[in-house]
């Protein structure tokens, strides 16, 4: 199963900072496991819309040139709230750096005016040719790929 744990990127300023929301439903398969009397949003998955968001930042102000960027680290996560079905995430992440290879954000998701997550993280950026010369027409692949989708994200 892939996630996508964003719906759409509502701002950004190239190198700076990204706002994006995802809505969460019922349908979303996960949430049949999780807590299935009181359905909410995993905490890894609620890091995992920050770190979404900020790969989204890293890809507009590098021109996409990358086709992996992973989270590296995350400290100071703090789960504050639940996100329960029916309910908007709003996520927001600043860059403290993005470099070539490596980028430091922060960010936080609210609910309405609720604080739901908050974490410091680290990512890293690479091609796949990068150790595989033979992986460069999957890594343009995939650049493609993820240039469509940032269409679909940001209108």
């Amino acid at each position: 199963m892939k996630f996508v744990l964003i719906d759409r990127v509502v701002s950004f300023e190239t190198g700076a900072t990204l706002t994006a929301v995802k809505s969460v439903s019922l349908a979303e398969e996960y949430l049949a496991d999780h807590f299935p009397i009181f359905p909410v949003l995993p905490g890894v998955l609620l890091l995992e819309g920050l770190v979404e968001s900020a790969s989204w930042l890293v890809r507009q102000s590098q021109d996409f040139a990358n086709s992996m960027i992973l989270l590296s680290q995350a400290r100071n996560v703090k789960y504050k709230s639940f996100a329960a079905p029916g309910m908007q995430i709003q996520y927001t992440v600043t860059a403290k750096d993005i470099e070539e290879n490596v980028s430091s954000f922060k960010g936080v998701g609210i609910c309405g005016d609720e604080p739901i997550v908050e974490a410091k993280f680290t990512l890293r950026h690479f091609n796949l040719a990068e150790k595989d010369p033979k992986m460069a027409m999957v890594d343009g692949n995939v650049v493609e790929n993820l240039k469509q989708r940032w269409r679909l994200l940001y209108r």
